[in-house]
């Protein structure tokens, strides 16, 4: 028997409180009912309007049980005239509420945020898309992502979204496109720490920071002195190192840590700076080695455990994230162009992916979770209900 009701589901309740852009005389569909169509054909491997379309007059018979669906199924056209005007601002709020409901409490938390473009959401003559997220590497989720502004670059869009975020006591890190005094600043007024990378965008820091490590290192590693006789910095540098190695690949990283920062004449111009870093890393493929050393500013005090911890985590944004929209959920070939439909587009693909991510039910990737929420209906009324 066909209902008008919708289920009593975390994700339509927030879905519910999103503003129609559309006057009341052009609104042919609901836009709940859009919202749980389009969310359920990326969960279940679609990717276009088109893809919407299809997947809900496929599914129209089981989506009536939950939907009114009063005039049936909306054209992809419809799809792409709504999702062109959904202020994205408030489908952002929808999916940070939406997110902070599943999100664990974690003590030390590491958030990474970084920019990803939208190679194929663009006309003739425009500047390529961005798009920045922030990845809680503990709860494996997508906390938030925000269009970089036209024009514009990661550094306007970074304080925006760490201010929409929950992030006390977490640890923030951000590559060289964050490594801003701004940034640090809105980090420690947010009660977290930070661990930045340096690169040449501050070369004279980087320089400083640079041959002050590597010099400390090269005392702390001579065997021509004494312990007693070496410099206080170079007693007490913190270290680890991991090794990790497949496929004819061993990588060796040394990670370095000091507090020791009364050379460093800029200290008091990054909000809270307790600690400078470094990361050596070694690697061996088929025989030919490379090294790389890179330099961090952070707010955390010596402890090689946190500092190696948000180094190495920040990576996970790269494979757990990016790499997955666009491998699994095929973001790059995304050609929504139109008003704000590539940034409401891309923070679906977040909730989607977040939904996949959270189920704990089938032992499967992301596309075999898609598989199964495309064959079974119970399966993909659970994600929804997550």
């Amino acid at each position: 028997m066909r209902t008008t009701k919708h289920p009593t589901l975390g994700l339509v309740e927030q879905f519910k409180t999103l503003k129609d852009p559309r006057v009341n005389r052009t609104k042919h569909h609901e836009l709940v009912d859009m919202m749980v169509i389009s969310v359920c054909t990326l969960l279940c491997g679609g990717q276009s309007f088109n893809d919407m379309e299809d997947f809900g007059n496929a599914k129209r018979e089981w989506f009536e049980t939950f939907l009114s669906l009063r005039n049936g199924i909306p054209s992809h056209d419809t799809f792409n005239r709504v999702f062109a005007v959904l202020d994205p601002g408030q489908f952002l709020e929808c999916f940070l509420t939406w997110t902070q409901s599943l999100r664990k409490s974690v003590d030390k938390e590491i958030v990474a945020m970084d920019g990803k473009a939208l190679r194929r959401a663009l006309n003739k003559d425009e500047s390529m898309k961005y798009m920045v997220s922030a990845w809680a590497e503990d709860n494996n989720l997508v906390l938030g992502q925000l269009k970089v502004a036209e024009k514009s670059n990661e550094i306007t869009a970074v304080p925006k979204l760490l201010r929409a975020l929950e992030l006390e006591g977490c640890i923030v890190t951000l590559d060289a496109m964050g490594c801003q005094k701004e940034i640090a600043k809105e980090i420690r007024e947010a009660d977290a720490d930070y661990v930045l990378a340096l690169k040449g965008n501050h070369a004279s820091i980087h320089k400083e920071i640079g041959d002050y490590l590597d010099m400390t290192l090269e005392e702390r590693q001579s065997n021509r002195l004494p312990e007693k006789c070496k410099c206080r910095a170079a007693r007490d540098l913190a270290e680890k190192e991991t090794v990790d190695g497949d496929h004819g690949r061993i990588e060796t990283r040394r990670y370095y840590q000091s507090d020791q920062l009364d050379w460093f004449e800029d200290r008091y111009k990054w909000e809270g700076l307790r600690s400078v870093g470094m990361v050596e890393s070694i690697r061996e493929i088929h025989g030919k080695v490379q090294t790389e050393r890179r330099y961090y500013l952070s707010s955390l005090p010596l402890g090689i455990e946190d500092f190696s911890r948000a180094v190495r985590c920040h990576w996970g944004i790269e494979n757990k994230l990016h790499w997955v929209l666009d491998v699994q959920l095929r973001e790059d070939e995304s050609r929504a162009r139109t008003g704000n439909a590539p940034e409401n587009l891309a923070t679906l693909r977040r909730l989607a992916l977040n939904l996949l991510k959270k189920d704990q039910t089938k032992k499967r990737g992301i596309k075999g979770k898609q598989l199964n929420a495309g064959w079974d209906h119970a399966y993909l009324l659970r994600l929804l209900s997550i």
